[in-house]
């Protein structure tokens, strides 16, 4: 038998490790349902002509599809390809499904995706990601933007990950100030602009003057992007620049509008960063990106924009807005590095013990009784010295061990439940028997 070699850039989580990535998840999907979005799927492959174009240098890691025993026939196929987001998908199957939906179409999809970059911290070939969008036919009003964000906030709020910020801007602002300037290509001065994390300001400066920007105008740029506040006084401070554009007016209005409802609504989380361009093309509004506080230098774990024309068959366009949740990086950081895990490490509550094999059939319906009042449980796989038995369900984290009454001198014994944390063991009766509420409804928590 060959050798197990891993493959690095794919998150596989150990048993207890995956039961906290799936609270999260449970979370995530919640608050997004509460919010009036409606779950999809969509297929893992697309064409490879409708992705290509559409991420920036995402075209250089998308993953072709092809049989190993190809023939002729799938010559005659269109090129497939594992999808890089969950964005340019969603726009084909607005497309396909237009006349079936109800709009504007709030939709959350929670998905893995597959990008063949280097593997690094965070960073992975294959990862899960949790959508939302809202999208509309002709026209979307320019209030989603602004709801959107909350709607992080809320998920955010209720997971154990401490402090978070949401960095917003609007592709208008960006721009309209290089249309000011004198700027002709704005697509590859955001994509300069938007590796400033990265390589720092004196190397986008670098390279805007070698794509032609002057050393004034260059100057001017990276002042742009090192605004940063809190409050709507961001304006101000771009107006300061003198630099005039009907375009970055409306941006400025936009982005005004997002960060003055964010303060009534989740104030102090949104923050205005003028940086903040995003590399993907089909960006045409408010842009969003969220860190977490005292771990910036990790990067984005959710971000997102609105888009205009990503979707269009032709006759009509179906601009939307969207932020994405990127949970393979998220987890990685809480579960990997901080370790966030469940209350209770599996979802098994009473291991039910067995006796002796003769009565095996009894424990399982005990077990059928705690289960058909949603009480997860797992009968015992021998019949071993109870203290085994014990032994078992504590490296399992199961908190509960049930033993059978039997019988005495003809009369039956009371069944009796033991909890593994305290040592206490009572009486239990298995159609009224209930788990404490702390150990019916298991949280998420970090050490300390």
């Amino acid at each position: 038998m060959s050798k197990v070699t891993p493959i690095s850039g794919f998150l596989e989580w150990l048993p207890a490790q995956r039961y906290a990535e799936q609270m999260v998840l449970d979370v995530i999907a919640e608050v997004f349902e509460l919010h009036g979005f409606e779950p999809i799927n969509t297929r893992a492959v697309e064409p490879v002509e409708r992705l290509v174009g559409k991420g920036g240098d995402a075209d250089k890691e998308i993953y072709a599809v092809s049989r190993l025993a190809a023939d002729e026939s799938d010559a005659k196929e269109a090129g497939l390809g594992l999808h890089f987001d969950l964005t340019v998908p969603f726009a084909r199957y607005v497309l396909e499904n237009s006349g079936k939906l109800t709009f504007p179409f709030r939709r959350y999809q929670i998905q893995p995706v597959w990008r063949g970059e280097r593997p690094q911290a965070g960073r992975y070939r294959e990862f899960v990601q949790a959508d939302i969008d809202i999208v509309d036919a002709g026209e979307l009003p320019f209030h989603y933007e602004v709801e959107l964000p909350l709607v992080i906030a809320d998920v955010f709020k209720r997971l154990p990950i401490g402090d978070f910020r949401i960095q917003v801007n609007n592709r208008k602002i960006p721009e309209g100030f290089y249309r000011g300037l004198g700027i002709d290509d704005i697509t590859g001065t955001l994509r300069i602009v938007d590796k400033l994390d990265k390589i720092g300001p004196a190397k986008v400066k670098e390279l805007l003057v070698a794509e032609g920007v002057s050393d004034e105008n260059a100057d001017k740029v990276l002042a742009l992007a090192a605004i940063s506040t809190s409050d709507s006084s961001f304006v101000e401070k771009v107006r300061a620049l003198g630099v005039e554009h009907e375009i970055l007016d409306e941006g400025l209005a936009q982005l005004k509008a997002v960060i003055d409802t964010a303060a009534e609504h989740a104030p102090g989380l949104l923050v205005a960063e003028l940086k903040i361009a995003r590399g993907l093309d089909y960006y045409t509004g408010t842009v969003y990106e969220t860190q977490l506080v005292g771990d910036e230098v990790y990067g984005s774990i959710c971000s997102g924009g609105r888009y205009d024309a990503l979707a269009s068959d032709g006759k009509k366009t179906y601009p939307g807005v969207g932020l994405s949740i990127g949970v393979s990086r998220l987890l990685a950081k809480l579960i990997g590095e901080r370790g966030l895990a469940a209350t209770r490490p599996t979802p098994t509550a009473v291991l039910v013990a067995v006796t002796d094999e003769a009565s095996r059939d009894e424990s399982m319906r005990v077990a059928a009784a705690l289960r058909a009042r949603g009480i997860p449980t797992l009968v015992s796989p021998k019949a071993a010295k109870f203290g085994k038995q014990i032994q078992f369900a504590d490296r399992r984290g199961i908190p509960f061990v049930w033993f059978l009454g039997g019988e005495s001198d003809g009369v039956p014994n009371a069944d009796q439940v033991k909890d593994l944390r305290s040592g206490d063991q009572s009486d239990a009766d298995r159609h009224t028997w209930t788990l404490p509420a702390e150990d019916a409804q298991p949280t998420l928590h970090l050490p300390g």
